[in-house]
């Protein structure tokens, strides 16, 4: 039987008062209310903490920079703009009442977020690091898996496949960072299985992934230096995305406009997608800038004999960073991957910008993949060229943008195009939309790019978005979207062109600070493989999704959030399967102590049905469980501060089947029908 549920963890790059980070956890949680696939949960989260954990000057930041919060309209972001041009620097961020358009409920949700702070000086000292601190972390399950246990030949003497190392996880994090002025960070990791081995002949180097970076920014002409890790931001993300992918979700509007943020450090867990090598920015003058960038790292491939038995290629890259078994521990760092680009930007006064984006990836293999049909245009060879260029205008309320790209290589199925063009608009002080069309050819390759779509990839795709975001009056907004989308080629598991579209129904109630309700209707149309006896055929499915949420306090200091939400998936002319999920959270703060809990019940009929749902976790790790099968699952938080210095987390949480007699599946399967997991943290601030 399949795992009975999937969660996805990851951190942010800096810390914050517990304030703060209530906040974020519970802005994520409203973006995140139903599952949609080909989001990246994992990446999506990292990118938008660290964003948020460096708090924005109001008077220095971007536009890019304040849309990429996605809490503010494009009337609210002219506003504040011409407020800024006419009036001068904001003496507070209590001035964000005197600017039009702003009403209590924007001031209160972004005030976590923001600061009025000065700049460092051309030649001065770096200023003194708002952030100082070590992150330790240990988690583990507490029932034995298959793959931790004795190994014991069979008849021929063969032993099975086992882990070679222990069942423990654990993870630590250096940071000492001031936001916008500078950075330095190391992070290293071991996840459960896997060994701790030192061996640089095979790229280890003790812990199984270890990250680095420093930074210096705004030092006079120089915006941006970065050595070590990291990712880039550019454009609508056709060359360059660096993880801030929300693309269809619960804010319907902000979220479909990527913003232009340049190079940011990775610190992420996530084992891939990411650049190593430097980075830099200069600015000529106040409105063009140049960004230039070198990146060489060991990538996870499966690297296989070619036809003719003269060689080697690789047939697919490694995502999932595990290396617990002899087999994934010969894909590590097995394919040497060079990166080497480019990215022109001219911006003038916050409205109007042009850039020009080159990226030319480089293999020391053959790649290849099987020979399927659905594979027959994807990327072949050694070396892939993409370029780009992308703008954006800004006409009163209207924000118009895209980018348009070109990838090119030494084989014949190279040459395709990606074009991107959208609006957002307040079209009045109450109404908000967003326009979005997309065309990826089949043949269009992009390693590093991830801008809007419905598939994973942006190739083999086009298609039209529409959302809306309607304020009733300030207590009270609905809004959704409607999204088609068309496929020209085969894809994985569709065996011919096909089709789709989905759309997203919301309203939101919010009486007071301390109450909210919402309500929420996704169905997504698709079509896929389905197989009857010996007959396969391409036909469409229809999966369905609704969510009901309260937020409220009983009393102070104990906020209280009760969910249910169902839904259904089927194939066309067949049963729909089923699936729920009751949901019952709770937090109590009380001086240095922090709980939350949860109760859940959930039942579905097979994985097709399965719920996801948000769980709170230790400070900056997300898991976002999807449950299926029959069963309950609860989860007990805690967080005490010790001291000024040090907080400790300790997190305890169990899933019990009752149609189970196992859990997990292959060497994660476990022989009871509960599984139990155990997570420790402390932070020490410096």
């Amino acid at each position: 039987m399949a795992g009975f549920f999937m969660s996805f963890a990851a951190q942010s790059q800096t810390t914050m008062p517990s304030r703060r980070d209530a906040d974020i956890s519970k802005y994520l949680q409203d973006l995140f209310p139903v599952q949609t696939e080909g989001i990246d949960y994992q990446a999506v989260y990292d990118a938008l903490t660290q964003l948020y954990a460096s708090k924005l000057d109001l008077n220095k930041a971007s536009r890019e920079e304040l849309e990429a919060t996605y809490l503010l309209s494009e009337r609210q972001l002219s506003n504040l703009m011409s407020y800024r041009t006419e009036l001068g620097d904001l003496l507070s961020v209590n001035e964000l009442q005197a600017v039009p358009g702003f009403d209590l409920p924007t001031i209160r949700r972004l005030l976590p977020f923001v600061t009025v702070t000065g700049t460092p000086g051309l030649f001065g000292a770096l200023p003194t690091p708002t952030d100082n601190y070590l992150i330790v972390r240990y988690e583990r399950v507490t029932e034995v898996q298959k793959g931790f246990t004795e190994a014991t030949p069979d008849k021929k003497g063969n032993l099975p496949t086992r882990y070679l190392g222990d069942a423990g996880q654990w993870y630590a994090r250096y940071r000492y960072s001031r936001p916008r002025a500078f950075s330095i960070g190391l992070t290293l990791e071991k996840d459960p299985g896997e060994q701790v081995n030192w061996n640089p002949s095979a790229n280890r180097y003790g812990a199984d992934y270890i990250s680095f970076h420093a930074q210096v920014q705004n030092r006079g002409r120089w915006r941006n230096i970065l050595l070590g890790d990291y990712q880039l931001q550019i454009g609508q993300g056709l060359v360059l995305s660096a993880g801030f992918v929300l693309g269809k979700s619960a804010e319907t509007v902000q979220t479909v406009r990527r913003p232009t943020l340049g190079a940011r450090p990775y610190t992420s867990l996530t084992e891939y997608g990411y650049f190593r090598g430097a980075t830099a920015t200069y600015a000529f003058n106040k409105t063009l800038d140049i960004t230039l960038m070198a990146s060489r790292n060991r990538r996870d491939a499966n690297i296989v004999p070619d036809s003719l038995g003269k060689g080697t290629l690789f047939s697919s890259l490694q995502t999932s960073g595990l290396h617990r078994t002899k087999s994934e521990i010969d894909d590590l760092g097995s394919l040497l991957e060079t990166n080497l680009g480019a990215h022109v930007l001219y911006h003038s006064q916050n409205q109007f910008q042009l850039g020009f984006t080159v990226l030319q990836t480089t293999f020391n293999n053959y790649f290849q993949k099987r020979d399927l049909a659905y594979n027959q245009y994807d990327f072949t060879g050694r070396q892939n060229l993409v370029a780009g260029l992308h703008g954006s205008y800004i006409w009163h309320n209207w924000n118009l943008f895209g980018e348009v790209a070109h990838s090119s290589g030494s084989v014949k199925n190279s040459g395709g195009i990606g074009a991107v063009v959208g609006a957002l608009a307040s079209i009045t002080k109450k109404v908000d939309i967003a326009l979005l069309l997309r065309h990826y050819d089949r043949n269009f390759h992009s390693f590093y790019g991830n801008a809007f779509s419905e598939g994973s990839r942006n190739n083999n795709e086009s298609g039209a978005y529409l959302g809306l975001k309607y304020t009733v009056y300030r207590k009270v907004t609905v809004g959704g979207f409607i999204d088609f989308y068309k496929f020209p080629w085969l894809k994985y598991l569709v065996d011919k062109p096909s089709g789709g579209f989905d759309y997203l129904l919301q309203g939101r109630y919010t009486p007071n600070r301390q109450t909210a309700f919402y309500a929420i209707y996704h169905e997504e149309h698709k079509e896929k493989n389905l197989t009857i006896g010996k007959v396969k055929d391409v036909v469409g499915t229809t999966r369905r999704s609704y969510a009901l949420n309260a937020d409220y306090k009983l009393i102070p200091g104990l906020s209280l959030r009760s969910r249910v939400q169902w839904g259904s998936f089927g194939y066309a002319g067949q049963s729909a399967s089923q699936g729920f999920a009751l949901v019952q959270d709770a937090t109590f703060d009380y001086r240095r102590l922090s709980l939350s809990g949860r109760v859940a019940l959930f039942g579905t009929d097979n994985y097709d049905s399965r719920q996801y749902v948000y769980e709170r976790d230790v400070l900056y790790a997300f898991s976002f469980p999807a449950y299926f099968n029959h069963g309950v699952r609860h989860y007990l938080l805690a967080q005490y501060r010790l001291s000024q210095q040090l907080d400790i987390w300790v997190r305890w949480a169990r899933t019990d089947l009752t149609n189970q007699t196992t859990v997990g599946s292959d060497l994660d399967q476990i022989s009871t029908p509960h599984k139990t997991e155990v997570k420790i943290q402390a932070r020490w601030r410096f």
